[in-house]
């Protein structure tokens, strides 16, 4: 007998992937507006599909987007979720190019290199995006040809077509007469934990600002109180301000480094839930669209058979083999349907797995 979706969803657990991806190295190639940024893209494994144990290849913004693009195009439609790489920033970009070596210029380098390399290791997790092609050809070849039409993956763009696709499986859903309890559950759980996540996100960033703006207040009271104290007469007086300042530096910089920690380890952790998510009610997307070409198939279907049972009623034999024939053909398309949605539904299990303790802490909060 055929596995069970559970023991399919133990099978996926066992396995275990000998491959480990870092991005570094962030480094500035040209001059001016036509520069960019190159990041090392470091490869350690023992997977007998690469030709080397260790690789290490140089590749642009662009070239991620180009991987994630070719992904998309390849496996969406089969309702696989491809992990969404992050979005541009052309405010961050621009400065990095005009050379405006800064605080905000080395944290912006600093969270893309984080989101880089979170997009490929989830990219190499996925057991069969990773036997794709153009996954190795990535992580292996020396130059790649330059990405193009990687335009509409833009910040805003990005976002818009996940509005898109979002608004458009809302309207699907209230067509599709989802005979499926448990696929109908977490598709309510998935929309959920999108709000969750988003009202999360704007929340962290929020506090972020009051970090910053807490930070720069008590640098300013430090100086302030430094100042102060160098103009008392009173030695006791000015020593006591002058520890108070001393006090009060060492906490702006404690209020700097916990925003910047609120900022890599959570805010940027959760965008890249929120576009993780949006990728997979892109992939209940295609599940619907795979449900509604079966139910176009099973009408046909039953037309033909409605048509066979005219033409054996009327004794036309040579018309009723053609039937017959369409009828075959109608039914291994059904049972090729049948077996995609049945895979989708496995997918989208073992992949719901990854949001329950996120959204379970979030739902405390």
């Amino acid at each position: 007998p055929a596995p069970s979706l559970d023991e399919e969803e133990e099978e996926e657990q066992e396995d275990k992937f000998d491959i480990n991806i870092s991005v570094k190295d962030p480094e500035k190639i040209g001059d001016g507006m036509n520069a960019y940024m190159a990041y090392k893209v470091c490869t350690q494994t023992t997977l007998a599909m690469f030709h080397n144990k260790t690789l290490t290849v140089r590749r642009r913004f662009s070239d991620f987007l180009g991987l994630y693009e070719k992904l998309s195009e390849k496996h969406g439609p089969n309702g696989f979720i491809v992990p969404p790489p992050p979005e541009k920033n052309l405010l961050g970009m621009t400065k990095v190019k005009v050379g405006k070596e800064d605080s905000s210029s080395a944290d912006f380098l600093e969270r893309r290199r984080g989101a880089l390399e979170r997009y490929l290791q989830r990219v190499v997790n996925h057991p069969s995006l990773l036997q794709d092609p153009d996954v190795r050809e990535f992580l292996e070849r020396e130059e790649l040809p330059r990405a193009v039409s990687t335009q509409a993956l833009s910040g805003a763009g990005f976002l818009k077509m996940l509005n898109r696709a979002t608004d458009a499986v809302s309207k699907m859903t209230i067509k599709m007469n989802e005979s499926d309890a448990w696929f109908e559950e977490k598709l309510q759980e998935v929309e959920a934990a999108d709000q969750q996540f988003r009202k999360l996100h704007a929340l962290v960033e929020s506090l972020v600002v009051h970090r910053k703006e807490l930070s720069g207040n008590t640098a300013s009271f430090a100086k302030s109180t430094a100042m102060l104290g160098s103009a008392e007469d009173n030695t006791a007086l000015s020593r006591a301000l002058s520890q108070l300042a001393e006090v009060e530096d060492k906490m702006e910089q404690l209020h700097q480094d916990q925003a910047t920690a609120d900022t890599f380890n959570f805010a940027e952790l959760i965008a890249d839930y929120i576009r993780l998510l949006g990728a997979v009610r892109g992939s209940f997307d295609q599940r619907m669209k795979a449900w509604q070409r079966w139910q176009d198939a099973q009408t046909m279907l039953q037309k033909k058979r409605e048509a066979e049972a005219k033409l054996l009623w009327a004794n036309k034999p040579d018309k009723l083999q053609l039937v017959k024939e369409e009828i075959v053909e109608r039914l291994q398309y059904i049972f090729e349907l049948t077996s995609f949605v049945r895979l989708q539904t496995g997918l989208h299990r073992s992949k719901i797995k990854m949001f329950r303790c996120l959204v379970t802490i979030i739902s405390n909060l």
